[in-house]
C-alpha cells in the first residue's frame, strides 16, 4: 500500500440530519439524500472519529484520511507533516432553511485560563468563515454584536427574547465572504446555502435558539448559556462581511477572501486553464460551480459541482482545465 503514488483525493460527502435544514444540497452535490428530512449539512473534508471522510475512487477508495495522513505524512502533508496530530480543517456546505440557533464557539484556551474546561480533550478552538453560494429574500446572517453591548445587555435581552437586536444582522447575496473568529456570536438561516471553512473542531455553545423545537425529540434543544457568556470575546470587531483582494486577473480572476492563522482561502472564476497546488504542501480544491478537470502524472481527474479534492503535498502544482465558466476555492493551511 505504501508503493501507491498519492494523487488527487476526492471525497464522500457526509450527510447530517439538523432540524434547520432542508433539501437544497441536493442540487449542490451528486451523492443522494438520505431520507426525506431535513439536511442542513454535508460534511466535506472531516477527519473525525465520528465522521471520517472517505477516499471516493482510485486506488485508496474506501480509506479514511486519517488512514491516508498515517500511510503517507510527508507526502500527503509535506512541510506541515507531524504538526498536526488530524488534518486541522473541516470544511462543509450548509444548508439554512430555518435559523441556526444564535450560537458562539470558543477560541484557544490556554490550560491555566478560567474557561480551560469549555475545550473537551482533543479539541482546538474554533474560528470558521462562510462563503454564501445561494440566498434569498428573507435570509439572514448574524456576526458579532453590536458596537458597546455587553455581557449584561446579553442577559437582559436573552430574558426579554430580544436577543437578535443586539446583534449585527445583514441581508446576505451569492459571493459574500463572511469571517467568524472564534468568540464570535452568529447565526444564519432564512433559506441561505454555503459554504464553511473551519478549524477541525465541534465545540458549539448555543445562547438562543429561537424556540425551535426538534422534531426528532418533541423538546426544544439543551442551551449553554453560560458557556457560551463565557466564550464570547465582546471586545472583537473582525467579524463580519470582509472585501475580497483580487490578487489576479488573469488567466482567471483570484480573490483573496480569507488570511488567518488557521486558513488561507482563494475563489477562482474564469474559464482559462490555471495552476492549483504548491510544492511541498497539501491544497484542498472546492467546485463551487462549473465543472473542469484537475491534471496530474498523464491523468484527468473530474472535478464536478460540489467536488472537493486533497492535493496531497507530493503532487506540488498541477494544472486545471475548466471545462466553460467555473468557480473554484483553494485553500491553503499556514505554516
Amino acid at each position: 500500500m505504501s508503493q501507491i503514488p498519492l494523487y488527487p483525493l476526492r471525497f464522500e460527502p457526509i450527510y447530517q440530519y439538523r432540524i434547520w435544514g432542508g433539501r437544497r444540497l441536493a442540487n449542490l452535490l451528486s451523492a443522494p439524500l438520505p431520507g426525506n428530512g431535513p439536511i442542513g449539512e454535508a460534511w466535506i473534508l472531516s477527519d473525525r472519529d465520528d465522521h471520517p471522510s472517505q477516499v471516493a475512487d482510485g486506488p485508496l477508495k474506501g480509506r479514511t484520511i486519517a488512514q491516508v495522513l498515517e500511510q503517507f505524512p510527508k507526502q500527503a502533508m509535506g512541510k506541515l507533516a507531524g504538526r498536526f496530530r488530524r488534518f486541522p480543517l473541516l470544511l462543509k456546505f450548509l444548508d439554512a432553511r430555518e435559523m441556526l440557533s444564535v450560537q458562539v464557539h470558543p477560541g484557544y484556551v490556554h490550560k491555566d485560563d478560567a474557561h480551560a474546561d469549555l475545550l473537551p480533550a482533543g479539541e482546538t478552538g474554533k474560528t470558521e468563515a462562510w462563503v454564501v453560494l445561494e440566498a434569498g429574500m428573507k435570509s439572514r446572517i448574524y456576526a458579532g454584536l453590536k458596537p458597546g453591548t455587553t455581557e449584561a445587555d446579553l442577559r437582559r435581552a436573552l430574558a426579554n427574547g430580544a436577543v437578535a437586536d443586539r446583534l449585527a444582522c445583514f441581508h446576505p447575496k451569492p459571493a459574500d465572504a463572511v469571517f467568524l473568529p472564534a468568540g464570535t456570536v452568529h447565526s444564519l438561516g432564512g433559506g441561505v446555502l454555503v459554504f464553511e471553512v473551519q478549524q477541525n473542531s465541534d465545540v458549539t455553545f448555543r445562547l438562543y435558539d429561537w424556540d425551535h423545537i426538534d422534531a426528532k425529540t418533541g423538546q426544544p434543544r439543551p442551551l449553554q448559556v453560560d458557556q457560551a457568556l463565557a466564550c464570547i470575546n465582546f471586545a472583537d470587531s473582525t467579524a463580519g462581511l470582509v472585501a475580497p483582494v483580487v490578487e489576479a486577473t488573469t488567466p482567471v480572476e483570484r480573490e483573496r477572501l480569507f488570511d488567518c492563522e488557521h486558513f488561507r482561502l482563494w475563489r477562482l472564476r474564469g474559464q482559462s486553464p490555471f495552476t492549483i497546488g504548491a510544492p511541498d504542501a497539501p491544497r484542498v480544491l472546492v467546485c463551487i460551480d462549473g465543472t473542469g478537470q484537475i491534471e496530474h502524472g498523464g491523468m484527468a481527474y473530474e472535478a464536478g459541482k460540489g467536488d472537493v479534492f486533497l492535493l496531497p503535498a507530493v503532487l506540488g502544482a498541477c494544472a486545471f482545465q475548466p471545462l466553460g465558466a467555473v468557480t473554484a476555492l483553494e485553500i491553503e493551511i499556514p505554516e
